[in-house]
């Protein structure tokens, strides 16, 4: 009698090789991540470029080719609107604000995704209009989504608020959050 599974077992004992590069297979493979993922441009660059890479060393072609096959698809998509930068990084902020993410945070993340720092300043500046009162700053704002998700600070039983406060503290500031702002928050009444 033999072990394991005799529908999958050859199947997976050989890891698949990847395709050769070409124009169709790497629209279609852009295509297919656009449909699962939101992505910014640089975004969709690195994915299409981890591929080519695969593709060249198993292959033996020259990368160089592949990689002017993306940049010439990423800017298509850039002109026809398929891609655009803006809009998903006002996605991206808003779930990340919706979160608790500090505005340091979501502008390390937007940076790190390959954003540019223009269009990450005025997605901030768009979400601080949308965001804030008259009585309530954008970190403030975040760091009340943030306890409220973490149920930390007022969010917490009161019989042991006293006892995990610098703890909760400690939480804000490693979330990228200001001394006087975890401090407000966290000695705040519940809403």
């Amino acid at each position: 009698m033999m072990g394991g599974n005799l529908r999958y077992d050859d199947a997976m004992s050989k890891p698949r090789q990847p395709k050769r590069i070409s124009k169709s297979s790497l629209e279609n493979a852009a295509l297919f991540y656009l449909e699962r993922f939101s992505a910014s441009a640089e975004g969709l660059r690195r994915v299409l470029l981890r591929r080519v890479d695969r593709a060249a060393k198993v292959h033996g072609d020259d990368p160089e080719n592949g990689a002017a096959l993306v940049d010439d698809l990423v800017s298509r998509y850039l002109a026809s609107g398929l891609l655009d930068d803006q809009r998903y990084a006002e996605g991206k902020g808003r779930s990340l604000l919706r979160r608790g993410s500090s505005r340091r945070a979501i502008r390390q993340d937007l940076t790190r995704r390959g954003v540019a720092a223009e269009v990450i300043d005025k997605t901030l500046d768009g979400l601080e209009e949308d965001f804030t009162d008259g009585e309530m700053t954008f970190d403030q704002a975040a760091a009340q989504a943030y306890v409220r998700r973490r149920r930390i600070g007022p969010f917490r039983p009161p019989a042991l608020r006293a006892q995990f406060r610098d703890r909760d503290l400690a939480s804000l500031g490693r979330a990228g959050f200001s001394w006087e702002i975890a401090r407000q928050v966290i000695d705040a009444d519940e809403d």
